[in-house]
């Protein structure tokens, strides 16, 4: 009893801090449209302003609650004002676009960002001094609980009835309201949207950095806390339904507690426990536990863009240049020609995703699970059967297909962020097992000392990745003009008329999302032979978004999108990062440049300023 009551207030007290990033990332996009994975960023600088108020600037300060609190505030305040510029700069600018242009542009402000942290307070850890006159404990039932988070478990109810009665009886919260229910009939009416979505932004900007700045006398403000807190905000926001600030309180509470009994029952299991409470959620309410339907906004880009493949002697010119490049990789030394393997990979691992998402709209922010799967399975198919690169390769794609097949009755249910999030959950739950299975992985030290490719393959092996890569490209190139192309673009942008006219949708997005998983896992697999060792960070985030950045950097709809877009990510990652600290935040300014000026992609800027393309040809059945 006594257990379950302090395992049922620390879940309560972390529930208080998922609460108020999910209110204000629900706040963000219920107004906007936006899926802003910058949040946490703006959670990370309201810490790291606040720490250094009561550390560093004034010292003082940390000596007295009233001056503490005032940092405190003055954290959210300035993550506020860090939300404003971003809204109008770059965030203005996305309004109305597809949401995966949306989810790059703001990847690229959370890098920016994050490097200007880095070069503006170092990379060091902050340790704040506990807030002063909450610094002792209480007893509860013969255990002592901190007084510190007692008060932030208070807090958070009352931040919800804070929004509750901006959002019901202030003139600006009713518009908000309203401009989450339908912003185009409220811009009819004469309310100019502008204001609201700024207003928008900065309060939940805000509302991310006073939950960074409370996090401080539990934890140290470093560089490492966006990303370990986004995730889970995401998992709030979409267990609650997205625009739903009441949803994001109860899904911030369910998640906090099962977070906090998981650490102390299932502590290698928490992560997983968490992520299956979310897809048993969507399972069950596929809009979450309080979603409803909300008005998407423009569409118009996205149901534009199509898939347009060149002409046959266009397209084999292209595809004997690409040889001859790699080709001339290969001649120039061991550096150029690890780099194009590297780059070859990354190819086909970006064609898998856009193959799915060009054609069939799925969006996918969890790829890296059958990456990792495919490259695990190659992994321990040597080191358990000593199996040689053609059966170790046929192995990754086979546990790739066979969790695909599985998950892929989920698919079929959900679109849009829901499904996106659900394929985040089976990725970080594929990332947990690699982590924890030491007994089997390795964990953390990964399966290493794979001699799937010899001194005397290499040759071989690098003339297996070029076909391979022109063969994905090939085959993206045929399933743009054939029958179950135009079928998957009919499912893509008319759902409800393409099942009026006979076509089976649950059957066609499931076929592609098989399709398209095991030719990722095919990618994994590659990546194993050539790296000789495979870690968990295989299926993490950044190698999903990694994926991602491949395929819109060079154009979602451009046949050689991911070929351009694996190019520049290679190049950028080897030749910047060797003599530049700081190339990550340069790259996430690229990428916002891009995403602003043509969400097309660098092709499709290409194809801009030559003029408007010709009319594609007719498909072509199979």
């Amino acid at each position: 009893m006594i257990f379950v009551a302090i395992q049922f207030l620390n879940g309560l007290s972390y529930a208080t801090t998922l609460f108020l990033m999910a209110a204000g990332l629900t706040l963000i996009f219920g107004v906007t449209r936006i899926i802003n994975f910058a949040h946490g960023s703006f959670f990370m600088l309201g810490a790291l302003l606040a720490a250094h108020w009561v550390t560093e600037w004034y010292p003082a300060w940390g000596e007295s609650a009233a001056l503490y609190a005032l940092a405190m505030l003055l954290g959210a305040l300035c993550a506020g004002l860090a939300g404003a510029v971003a809204e109008f700069f770059v965030l203005r600018r996305m309004y109305g676009v597809p949401e995966l242009y949306q989810l790059v542009t703001t990847f690229g402000l959370a890098l920016a960002m994050h490097d200007a942290m880095r070069w503006g307070f170092g990379p060091d850890e902050v340790f704040a001094p506990r807030f002063p006159g909450l610094k002792g404990s209480v007893e509860l039932l013969g255990q002592f609980f901190p007084v510190y988070q007692l008060v932030t478990i208070a807090l958070g109810p009352l931040v919800w009835l804070g929004l509750h009665a901006l959002l019901r009886w202030s003139l600006f919260g009713q518009r908000l309201r309203a401009a989450t229910q339908d912003r185009g009939m409220l811009a009819a009416l004469g309310v100019n949207p502008k204001p609201l979505m700024l207003g928008a932004v900065v309060l939940g900007c805000a509302l991310a950095g006073l939950g960074g700045a409370l996090a401080l006398p539990r934890e140290p403000a470093n560089l490492q806390m966006d990303m370990n807190v986004i995730v889970e905000t995401f998992v709030v926001v979409v267990t609650g339904g997205l625009g739903s600030i009441s949803g994001a309180f109860f899904a911030a509470l369910l998640i906090g507690l099962i977070h906090a009994f998981g650490l102390s029952l299932f502590p290698q299991a928490t992560l997983v426990l968490v992520f299956l409470t979310m897809a048993v959620v969507l399972a069950l309410r596929p809009l979450g536990l309080r979603g409803q339907p909300l008005d998407a906004g423009p569409k118009e880009m996205a149901q534009k863009l199509v898939l347009t493949p060149t002409s046959p002697w266009g397209a084999a010119l292209v595809f004997v240049a690409v040889a001859v490049f790699c080709a001339i990789a290969w001649q120039a030394g061991d550096y150029w020609r690890s780099l194009a393997a590297d780059g070859l990979i990354l190819l086909v691992f970006g064609v898998s995703l856009q193959a799915m998402m060009a054609l069939g709209g799925l969006v996918s922010f969890g790829h890296a699970a059958f990456f990792a799967l495919g490259a695990y399975g190659a992994a321990l198919a040597y080191t358990t059967w000593g199996a040689t690169l053609p059966l170790a390769l046929a192995t990754g794609c086979a546990a790739a297909l066979v969790v695909a097949v599985v998950f892929g009755a989920a698919v079929v249910r959900s679109a849009g962020v829901y499904l996106a999030m659900l394929s985040l959950s089976l990725a970080q739950v594929v990332w947990a097992t690699a982590t924890q299975w030491v007994g089997l992985t390795g964990g953390d030290n990964g399966v290493i000392g794979l001699n799937l490719v010899t001194h005397d393959t290499r040759g071989l092996f690098y003339a297996l990745l070029v076909l391979l890569a022109l063969l994905s490209v090939g085959a993206l190139r045929r399933l743009g003009r054939s029958t179950f192309g135009a079928a998957l673009q009919a499912v893509r942008d008319a759902p409800q008329r393409a099942a009026a006219s006979g076509l089976r949708v649950a059957w066609i997005k499931y076929r592609i999302f098989v399709e398209s998983a095991v030719l990722a896992g095919l990618a994994g697999g590659l990546f194993a032979a050539h790296k000789g060792a495979v870690f968990p960070s295989s299926a993490g985030v950044s190698t999903s978004l990694d994926a991602l950045l491949v395929v819109l950097l060079g154009g979602v709809h451009q046949l050689w999108g991911a070929g351009v877009g694996s190019l520049l990510l290679t190049w950028a990652s080897a030749e910047l990062g060797q003599g530049f600290d700081y190339w990550r935040g340069a790259l996430g300014v690229f990428v916002m440049l891009i995403m602003v000026l043509s969400p097309s992609g660098l092709l499709g800027l290409l194809s801009k300023l030559k003029g408007p393309a010709r009319a594609p040809a007719p498909g072509r059945r199979d």
